[in-house]
């Protein structure tokens, strides 16, 4: 294969890569909410084997290796088709480097972003397997979460520099700062997102607007956000309050409203310009939707669907956020 052909193929298979790792990020959240992260109890196994076992042989061998996890077929089969997603990603991205070596001279980017690509996604390995061997530790399932989305975002970036059209001179230089920020903000969300999420914090206020009836709930910032507790337990291992948990959801719809403002106050001056009058209908088409959908949940009880498409629209946000920030940098 020569240089030029594998620049060919590599914008081919960045596109590719784009639509499984937005796929890896929606599957993710569907294991994470359907209570099947720990369907399978080590990593990168299965109850010790390869696949999920399944007949009464490998099923007895699996309870013998592990007597205290009881198997539960239909949610290690959700865990072990998003790792076997996530591995399949994670060659596809190996395979877009070695193009990337190969046809550097024809690329769009600097060759160190595919290589920060590859390093991402073996970092979001080890937290997939941190996640398991962790139990679950809530800072371990958000990094896992952010990492999705930042592997995500620099393919996109990726794509979009290969495949569309983009100028500094789109906006003005101030305007540019606000849309710079607006990534920063969305990843933060993301976080608050993912913290309410591993806690398992997202009923812990049952009305809305209000927290049960309170504008202003009882909080707990210090051991709400104690990074390094196991979860469901505060840093001295005791349950953890209704106070810190109240914290978390509180904090969650709050970033919702600074979100809102700063995105959606951007998204109608990016509608007033022409060449992103687009991108600025679609952001705040799918801010709408996504708040829309983060109140639904409270209000019908976390219905799967519902928080799958939550996490859905988090990512299209990133992804629409991420080709702005890529058309107006030259």
């Amino acid at each position: 294969m020569s240089n030029e052909q594998a620049a060919f193929w590599f914008k081919r298979l960045v596109g590719l890569t784009v639509l499984l790792a937005l796929s890896v990020a929606v599957l993710g959240a569907y294991v994470r909410l359907s209570d099947a992260g720990l369907g399978c109890p080590d990593w990168p196994g299965c109850y010790g084997q390869l696949t999920v076992p399944q007949n009464e042989a490998n099923t007895t061998q699996a309870q013998l290796a592990f007597p205290d996890k009881p198997v539960v077929v239909h949610k290690a089969l959700k865990e072990m088709a998003h790792r076997y997603l996530a591995g399949t990603l994670g060659l596809l991205i190996a395979g877009l480097f070695v193009l990337a070596w190969r046809g550097k001279h024809y690329l769009r980017v600097s060759l160190w972003l595919p290589a920060l690509v590859v390093f991402t996604v073996v970092f979001q390995a080890l937290l997939g397997m941190w996640t398991v061997t962790l139990a679950l530790k809530p800072l371990a399932v958000s990094a896992h979460l952010l990492g999705g989305m930042t592997t995500l975002a620099l393919l996109v970036w990726i794509a979009h520099r290969h495949w569309g059209k983009y100028s500094s001179h789109l906006v003005p230089e101030g305007l540019r700062l606000v849309i710079r920020g607006a990534l920063l903000i969305i990843f933060m969300q993301i976080f608050l997102g993912g913290w309410t999420s591993s806690n398992y914090a997202g009923l812990i206020c049952a009305d809305f607007p209000t927290c049960n009836g309170s504008w202003l709930p009882a909080t707990d910032f210090s051991t709400a956000y104690h990074l390094m507790r196991n979860l469901g337990q505060d840093m001295n291992g005791n349950p953890l309050s209704l106070e810190a948990l109240t914290t978390i959801q509180w904090a969650h719809r709050f970033g919702a409203l600074v979100t809102l403002l700063y995105i959606g106050s951007l998204a109608l001056q990016l509608i007033k310009l022409p060449q992103l009058k687009v991108l600025g209908i679609s952001l705040i088409s799918l801010l709408c939707l996504q708040i829309v959908l983060g109140i639904s949940n409270v209000l019908l009880h976390l219905p799967l669907l519902l928080a799958v498409g939550h996490n859905l629209v988090a990512a299209l946000l990133v992804i629409s956020l991420v080709v702005l920030n890529s058309k107006i940098t030259d």
